[in-house]
């Protein structure tokens, strides 16, 4: 009887694959990883990827509407990230040993818990500040009610990032608290300076030929940009549509 280590004479010789000895590495920016079984654990591991869906959002806000605003907005995220990079190479603190996984990534401060709140804390200056003036407007309260949901909303998700981190081990309670507190002064720093001291040149911005050619506005005077864009659609279309029926009873 052969042992189980030879081969009989009429065992064809498989060849070995390459893929399986070589290692894999995972695209860690996507990566989320959670406790088998545990809803909660899956439940947070989702909303944790919420800063890449607000990147995607901005992403979608910059190619369809091209707003000043909105794209110094964005470069302010990518401004904290940076930031959020710099100090985490400087400080050098590892995330947690809880798990069995090998961190090759620096923990202190948390990037989520960063970026969450620089999103929520420019959010609520922006809401209070820049949007103020819409009260006087007759549909102030349905206005209040809808700022109000949105900063629920972006706090809410915000402590849900944070908390996130924490318990799928990926960051200590101090590693989120120190990005949480980076993240809100960077985004209320990032907002008064958008407001005070570049809003007032968007104007000028706007009149460049790379402006012109990139199709850039500001809608920095325009208190609802929303119902603006509506009534002159809506103008634009009757204009059109009367044009159109006046060519054809000709």
């Amino acid at each position: 009887m052969s042992s189980p280590d030879m081969l009989l004479p009429n065992e064809p010789i498989l060849p070995v694959d390459e893929n399986i000895a070589m290692e894999w590495q995972p695209i860690t920016l996507t990566l989320v990883e959670y406790p088998k079984g545990d809803l909660v654990g899956k439940l947070l591991a989702w909303i944790s990827l919420a800063p890449l869906g607000i990147g995607a959002g901005f992403l979608a806000l910059i190619l369809f509407r091209r707003d000043l605003h909105t794209i110094v907005f964005f470069l302010g995220t990518l401004v904290n990230e940076c930031i959020n990079i710099l100090l985490k190479h400087w400080i050098k603190e590892p995330r947690p040993m809880s798990r069995a996984q090998i961190w090759t990534e620096y923990g202190m401060p948390s990037s989520h818990s960063q970026f969450m709140c620089f999103f929520a804390t420019y959010v609520l200056l922006f809401i209070f500040i820049r949007l103020h003036h819409i009260n006087n407007s007759n549909s102030a309260r349905f206005e209040r009610l809808v700022r109000l949901l949105v900063l629920a909303i972006c706090w809410t998700a915000a402590f849900l990032v944070c908390f996130g981190r924490i318990y799928l081990l990926y960051h200590t309670l101090s590693q989120v608290l120190i990005g949480a507190l980076v993240g809100t002064v960077m985004g209320a720093l990032w907002f008064l300076l958008t407001h005070f001291v570049l809003t007032p040149y968007f104007p000028m911005v706007v009149l460049w030929r790379v402006s012109e050619l990139f199709l850039l506005r500001d809608t920095t005077l325009i208190p609802n940009i929303l119902w603006f864009e509506y009534t002159v659609t809506r103008h634009e279309a009757r204009a059109r549509s009367r044009k159109l029926v006046s060519m054809k009873s000709q």
